[in-house]
């Protein structure tokens, strides 16, 4: 009992005598060395007050005794307008998975047949799986493709087609989703919800357990990706309409995928901010994260410092009040330990993503240390529908760096709608000689050509 006084006296010495930066690292120090001695977190773990107004904001009770806060916007809509038809586009894919490994995604398109083609240079094309053997080139005769049999481990054929219309803010069956990954909260949205809530949107926007004003459970299990998942799709079952667009940043790119598989029927688009590649999750064994609570807790001030290097292009004064106004990367250190480690979801692999048949809009920071772009362009190669933009002055928190482009980017996939080309055009069958109708004399006179111009 003796200890507690006088830590609190040391931190208060080294407050007046030292700058506010190292006596704030100092502060986490010996917090987290009371936590080693005294066997207790460090951190209280509940909602975080918030100041904010209470108007759009609400708290949702997904399970007993988890509550999420929830900002939902609904503005008033002028007169509503009739959603445009948009396009359909047919979604065939054949998936094929081989036991070493590899795997092969055909587009098939309407005219695609059963049997695979080849080009007249000899090679495959794109949609084809040949796989073709060198032979001697002083041969004649041009090599012929041989396919190699091998067993597929799994085979996974799509067939179906989506209808995809322009989404305005004055359509009433349009919604919004924004999903934060780890360390952030709803309010890393706050440019993205006052823009599209001033174009007439609806908008939903979650603060993940743990996470900004949302009650922090202290237990190690509140924390994996399928609890966290069940509380998105309980949040989205609520707010939905019928057609809904997920916007998701980082570690959100996998709740908002695992929802477009779970409601594809009301998933209309999706937008992924530098969410990485297509790969199962799975938790480090060699992490920092893998640290006890305590230990964490006194390494909090450097993990803010190297977030703040990794997540933004630039580290200025500007930067550090983004991440002080919306409230980025502020949880406690068992939650951000929780999170980390509960990251495991082995069903979300290539083919996994390869199956979305979603329209997907891809926005990456192109200085961003945490994701690189290699794994954007990974995940464009294996979506059906895909559009990857990169961002020259953003880095991981590209929505808080660049508000603007990032909203105009949405803002036009929003509007975006294909192109539905028309039906061919049957040519008229040409009739037979004895067929064609015979001109007559008197109803037209005969154009007579003037003496000068006949030929000799």
């Amino acid at each position: 009992m003796i200890i507690k006084p006088i830590l609190y006296a040391i931190i208060l010495y080294f407050c007046v005598c030292f700058p506010s930066r190292l006596a704030a690292m100092l502060t986490s120090f010996i917090e987290g060395l009371l936590c080693c001695l005294t066997s207790k977190p460090a951190n209280t773990v509940v909602p975080v007050d918030t100041s904010e107004p209470a108007d759009g904001y609400e708290f949702v009770e997904v399970k007993p005794g988890r509550v999420l806060r929830v900002r939902h916007i609904i503005p008033d809509r002028p007169a509503v307008e009739e959603p445009s038809l948009g396009g359909i586009v047919s979604c065939k894919r054949k998936i094929t998975v081989y036991r070493n490994g590899q795997l092969f995604i055909e587009n098939l398109g309407e005219r695609a047949s059963a049997e695979l083609k080849t080009c007249q240079n000899g090679e495959t094309e794109p949609n084809s799986m040949v796989e073709v053997e060198l032979t001697d080139c002083r041969n004649s005769s041009p090599p012929q493709p041989r396919k190699r049999r091998r067993k597929p481990k799994r085979t996974v054929v799509i067939d179906c087609e989506r209808r995809i219309a322009a989404c305005k803010g004055t359509h009433s069956d349009v919604a919004l989703f924004f999903i934060h990954g780890v360390g952030g909260s709803l309010d890393i949205w706050g440019s993205q919800l006052d823009f599209f809530s001033r174009l007439g949107y609806e908008v939903i926007a979650p603060d993940l357990a743990g996470h900004g004003a949302s009650s922090s459970p202290h237990i190690t299990a509140a924390y994996t990706f399928y609890a966290l998942a069940e509380d998105m799709r309980l949040i989205f079952k609520r707010y939905a309409k019928k057609r809904n667009i997920l916007i998701g940043h980082s570690y959100g790119v996998s709740f908002c995928t695992f929802l477009a598989h779970e409601f594809p029927d009301q998933i209309h688009k999706m937008v992924m901010i530098n969410g990485g590649g297509p790969t199962a999750l799975e938790p480090s064994l060699c992490s920092i994260f893998n640290l006890p609570t305590c230990v964490l807790h006194c390494l909090s001030p450097l993990l803010a410092w190297s977030f703040l290097k990794a997540g933004f292009a630039r580290q200025g004064s500007r930067e550090k009040q983004l991440l002080k106004e919306y409230n980025a990367f502020n949880v406690s250190s068992f939650v951000l330990r929780a999170m980390m480690s509960g990251q495991y979801w082995p069903e979300g692999d290539e083919v996994y993503h390869a199956e979305l048949t979603v329209p997907v809009l891809l926005v990456h920071g192109m200085h961003d240390k945490f994701v690189p772009v290699e794994e954007d362009q990974r995940m464009a190669e294996i979506l059906l529908m895909a559009f990857l933009k990169v961002l020259e002055d953003g880095s991981h928190m590209v929505m808080l760096e660049c508000p603007e482009a990032v909203n105009t980017l949405l803002h036009e996939f929003f509007l975006w709608e294909p192109v539905t080309l028309p039906p061919p055009k049957k040519e008229p069958k040409a009739r037979p000689e004895t067929a064609k109708p015979q001109t007559d004399n008197t109803s037209e006179p005969a154009t007579v050509r003037p003496a000068t111009a006949r030929q000799t």
